[in-house]
């Protein structure tokens, strides 16, 4: 083991590299962190890149890809170390988290208004914290229930075309009734339990915001207290619980549920659309989730690139990000990993998500308010993790609003702790 001189002697050196001037007439270099995701994406990414430096006479991108589990956790160590890198890839829902450390800056002044108006409107939303846009991605997400067509049709139950017309509560209830009756095993819902981690976040909050709650006070987010625990918060759990408590979810250890055919409808995401279609044709049906009262709500939100405070040239990486904001881009990136562009320009150009494309209707969803981002807070790591715990517990039959009543503890005492999460002043 190496020991602490050493180790310090090395980490002298290395800023002492890092401290060096670039040599007179050298073209500056701007250091980007991505996560590595899929083989395919990274292909794309590694492109762009090349495609951008070679546009350039004055400026070059180094990229770095880092393991997508470890990634939050690798970039949190570099911010404490002060040794973030110029252009960052962010999950959306963390933006807020680094924002408020102070670790990035504003796009407000940066980014063109042309670029800014063709934007979705989600796109924007999951951005902003404090009403300042701190990053943007070159596509969003969504949920729907997929489901076999045929099937529906044999049990004459309809089949929603719009989020306005998604299945009512009562609809919902006794349709999953109705399915079961004529399944084999009872279990005729997907609701991808075999997701790890930021799933029951995404997945979950839209039904209890459908009901009229939330996982936290939007107003000032200073509690969750009458949000995580409040009656439509409560009553969509409970549901939830019921279905599971009747059999009628399929916990989907193969995730083959949907394509095997044990059950009528999955619950999930635009990227499970390919695999889908290949294996149900035109049985394949899209509709929005059921609506708890307040109307249908999905979840959202990508990857977004952001500029850190360390950037010694924010006009030279916003260049990059408008680069990658150019319809053939998103386009390059987005029939890549099935995702929905995040510009109107780019939805107009692609097959499966213009209009009258399969996958409009997450468009739609984006696009006509139906999409809730999760919160734009920095306690949302805390919020995402006290929910996860409560989706375990009531998945294994514990009281909704005893589990509901512990996270908002849990959730408030980290705003507290962190004296409400006051913005930290720019420097």
């Amino acid at each position: 083991m190496l020991s602490n001189y050493v180790l310090a002697l090395l980490l002298a050196f290395v800023l002492l590299g890092c401290e060096q001037q670039q040599p007179p007439g050298a073209v500056p270099h701007l250091s980007v962190w991505a996560h590595a995701g899929q083989a395919a994406e990274r292909k794309v990414l590694e492109k762009q890149v090349q495609r951008f430096n070679v546009q350039q006479d004055d400026l070059r991108l180094d990229l770095t890809f880092i393991p997508e589990r470890t990634y939050n956790a690798q970039v949190q160590a570099a911010a404490i170390a002060g040794d973030l890198p110029d252009l960052l890839e962010l999950d959306g829902p963390y933006i807020a988290n680094y924002a408020w450390q102070g670790h990035l800056v504003t796009l407000d002044d940066l980014l063109s208004r042309a670029i800014r108006a063709d934007l979705l409107p989600s796109i924007v939303a999951q951005g902003t914290y404090r009403d300042r846009l701190y990053g943007v991605g070159a596509f969003d997400s969504g949920l729907a229930l997929y489901a076999r067509r045929d099937v529906l049709d044999q049990a004459e139950i309809r089949i929603p075309q719009h989020p306005r017309g998604a299945w009512t509560r009562d609809e919902f209830d006794a349709l999953l009734l109705s399915l079961r009756d004529s399944d084999e095993d009872g279990a005729v819902l997907d609701l991808k339990l075999n997701y790890p981690d930021e799933w029951f976040s995404y997945a979950f909050s839209p039904l209890i915001q459908s009901a009229g709650g939330d996982l936290v006070r939007r107003d000032d987010y200073q509690s969750a207290q009458g949000a995580l625990n409040s009656r439509g918060a409560v009553l969509a759990m409970t549901a939830l619980q019921g279905w599971m408590q009747q059999g009628l979810v399929d916990p989907n250890l193969d995730d083959a549920a949907f394509v095997s055919g044990r059950v009528a409808l999955s619950w999930a995401g635009h990227w499970d659309y390919p695999r889908y279609k290949d294996a149900l044709g035109d049985a394949l049906a899209l509709v929005p989730l059921p609506d708890f009262g307040k109307g249908t709500r999905t979840g959202q939100g990508s990857w977004v690139w952001s500029i850190t405070r360390k950037c010694s040239d924010p006009e030279g990486a916003v260049r990059f990000v408008e680069f990658l904001l150019q319809p053939a881009e998103i386009l390059a990136i987005t029939e890549t990993n099935g995702a929905v562009p995040a510009t109107r320009s780019a939805i107009a150009l692609s097959p499966a998500y213009r209009e009258g494309g399969p996958l409009h209707l997450f468009v739609t969803q984006l696009a006509e308010g139906y999409a809730v981002p999760r919160p734009q807070t920095p306690a949302y790591p805390v919020i995402s993790s006290a929910f996860r715990r409560a989706f375990a517990d009531i998945r294994s039959g514990a009281p909704v609003r005893q589990v509901l009543d512990d996270a908002v503890v849990l959730i408030d005492q980290d705003i507290r702790d962190n004296q409400g999460y006051a913005p930290v002043e720019d420097p």
